[in-house]
């Protein structure tokens, strides 16, 4: 790696103009592309304390090994200089938003003497028209039903050539769904116009051609041609059938493309919902990864640069509007940029109230859910789990695999319902069955950090106790007889399942949630037990920082780390566990009943109670007899009830009734 200081330029060098900056590699290659409305401020920053620097621009600058600039008129024409340099260059460095998937797109074929619709996927095309992206089935449908109304050319091009040797059409052609260019039925000029109002209607003018053939159908039926009118009006449903599917979210005269993004501390999601003439036309998605410390206004500007830098292109493609979730630092000038891409005026804006925001609600769920199906579809991808349990045995320098880790977390409500949760992960998957839930309370439930110590203290004193155990029966005469002859039993017998341990081996790794109290706490527990073969580490949210115990500094893993993923899905996945619990918990808490405080009556017998008598009001005027009628009731059970609601009646002088306490609706009656 290259020393920054070989290569950096004095400062009365660097201009104090806008400009773009291009960072070069010994071979020449450019691996990152910048702007800034000051060349000198922006470039010193890289070098005055490059050991300050975000770990992936710490390897950029030393990757490098030379740095130029270029000086330019005003931020606008710095915009278009970086945007035209990172798509010529492609930098490694720069940010890049990659598709999440691969969105088929309905595409005409303008360039070609017989324009083609189909379906395609991938790079565009000179000289071909895009409309969506759809889902893989909507858009075969759509295809499909618009060809009725508008029997533009669909086949390849060797159907093409053989109809034409032939002088006879292909099937689409025999059944009306092809207007048969390839044999003369029309000139190719009667084609191309056909092709130009399919992607006039596919473009948003969808109303024009439905009350033409409205008129059409009104004519025919004026000269009694009813057949000729059956036919238009047939039309009429299919176009109608196309144009409603997409649900109506904003004014008829809305063109907007509505972006959104949900991102954590390495990636970033990004969805946008195509809204033409009020309709959601199409959707589209990216995932990014976070090479450098970007705010949302900085992946605000970058996504619009590369989006419309490469869909300008394509005439008609830029909307009147752009509704962001935050405005970029430079709006004007990409609003400036885009107008010229679009040859009129767009407006980006950010959308505070009304049905704009409320779509933009929407995208942004989408833009979660995405990121979401990213982070597990990575999980389960065996390299990348190889690599992560590799990274992170080399970054904490353990001397062992990581073939078990288990994930603590903590969840409370201001210290009541206090609950903790364990995750356990082998081999880089999840082990649900191995999964515990654990309820906190007494001191333990002072602070976090003494529920922590207490469930580590549980869970390996647990271990401890199953290790004594097996130990003292590996020492019994005959153990190794009553081993086999277990063995024997249970191949005959299927049915019995194998009794299953409380807890199953340790693990090789502890992670939990939190800094370096929790680390301490955790390691505690473990040195009382005298464990001392169990690693343990903490993950603390704000910064994703590795904590190891009785360390003053953290370790701080690569942003784009398998290890460091694997670290977050695992503490997201405790996080899940421990909340789930704390609800159902808090649930139970705030629903109070009339036979809760009855000694000796358990749940399943106070369900029984009133699946028998169907209230607690006749449960309360039963008698003792009737009462043992219930299953499980006994008759020493119904004399406590019995007096249980006698003794309570007394007291109070009135029914109390069931209610919960967060609604204060009755439950019972």
């Amino acid at each position: 790696m290259a020393d920054p200081a070989s290569y950096r330029p004095q400062t009365g060098e660097i201009p104090t103009n806008p400009g773009v900056y291009r960072f070069r590699d010994p071979h020449g290659r450019v691996i990152y592309v910048g702007k800034a409305k000051s060349l000198r401020s922006r470039l010193n920053s890289y070098f005055a304390n490059p050991g300050g620097l975000l770990p992936k621009t710490y390897a950029m600058v030393h990757a490098a090994s030379s740095v130029e600039w270029t000086v330019v008129g005003s931020e606008l024409e710095s915009l278009q200089l970086e945007y035209t340099w990172i798509k010529e260059f492609k930098p490694r460095f720069n940010v890049v938003f990659r598709d999440d998937k691969t969105y088929p797109y309905l595409a005409v074929t303008m360039g070609e003497k017989f324009p083609r619709v189909q379906v395609l996927r991938g790079e565009r095309r000179k000289g071909t028209r895009y409309f969506g992206p759809y889902t893989a089935g909507a858009i075969r449908e759509t295809m499909d039903t618009l060809l009725r109304v508008f029997p533009v050319r669909s086949c390849s091009p060797g159907v093409l050539k053989r109809a034409q040797a032939s002088g006879r059409p292909c099937l689409l052609g025999y059944i009306d769904k092809c207007a048969a260019p390839c044999v003369g039925r029309v000139t190719p000029e009667e084609h191309r116009a056909l092709a130009e109002d399919f992607c006039s209607f596919m473009g948003g003018e969808a109303k024009r051609f439905i009350g033409r053939l409205e008129k059409d159908m009104a004519a025919a039926v004026a000269e009694l041609d009813y057949e000729r009118a059956a036919r238009v009006r047939d039309d009429i449903i299919a176009l109608r059938k196309v144009f409603e599917r997409n649900a109506v979210v904003l004014a008829e005269d809305t063109d907007a493309d509505v972006f959104a993004l949900h991102e954590d501390e390495l990636e970033a999601a990004v969805q946008v919902f195509h809204v033409r003439g009020g309709r959601v036309r199409g959707q589209r998605g990216w995932v990014v990864e976070k090479v450098e410390d970007f705010t949302t206004p900085d992946l605000v500007e970058h996504l619009l640069q590369q989006v419309y830098g490469e869909e300008g292109e394509t005439q008609g493609r830029l909307p009147r509007e752009v509704l962001v979730p935050e405005e970029p630092s430079n709006a004007a000038e990409l609003a400036q940029w885009l107008a010229g891409l679009r040859g009129a005026k767009v407006d980006i804006r950010v959308p505070r109230r009304g049905d704009k925001a409320a779509l933009m609600s929407t995208v942004r769920e989408n833009a979660e859910h995405a990121l979401k199906l990213h982070k597990s579809r990575r999980a389960g991808d065996l390299t990348n789990r190889s690599l992560a349990l590799q990274e992170l045995q080399e970054a904490l320098d353990l001397p062992v695999a990581l073939l078990r880790i288990e994930c603590f977390d903590i969840s409370h409500v201001q210290g009541t319902n206090v609950v903790a949760s364990m995750v356990v992960v082998e081999d880089g998957l999840p082990k649900k069955s191995d999964y515990r839930k654990f309820s906190i309370t007494g001191a333990a439930a002072v602070d976090d950090t003494a529920a922590m110590h207490d469930v580590l203290t549980r869970r390996f004193r647990n271990y401890l106790q199953e290790k004594a155990s097996q130990a003292e029966a590996a020492q019994l005469p005959g153990h190794q007889a009553a081993l086999e002859a277990m063995a024997v039993a249970s191949m005959q017998d299927t049915t019995t399942p194998a009794p299953r341990a409380k807890f199953a081996y340790p693990p090789n790794l502890v992670v939990v949630d939190g800094g370096k109290p929790q680390v301490n706490a955790a390691a505690r527990a473990l040195a009382e037990l005298g464990i001392d073969d169990v690693y343990v580490v903490g993950l603390a949210k704000r910064l994703e920082e590795v904590w190891l115990p009785d360390s003053d500094f953290p370790v701080i893993l690569p942003r784009t780390s398998e290890g460091l993923y694997l670290l977050q899905r695992i503490r997201d996945e405790a996080h899940r566990f421990a909340i789930t619990f704390h609800r159902q918990k808090r649930g139970k808490a705030m629903t109070v009943s009339a036979l809760d405080s009855v000694p000796g009556l358990g749940e399943a017998k106070r369900k029984a109670l009133l699946a028998q008598f169907g209230s607690v009001k006749s449960i309360r005027t039963a008698s003792a007899a009737e009462l043992t009628t219930a299953k499980g009731i006994g008759p020493s059970l119904a004399d406590a009830i019995v007096s249980h609601f006698s003794n309570g009646a007394a007291a109070s002088g009135e029914e109390a009734p069931s209610i919960n306490m967060t609604t204060g609706e009755i439950i019972e009656t």
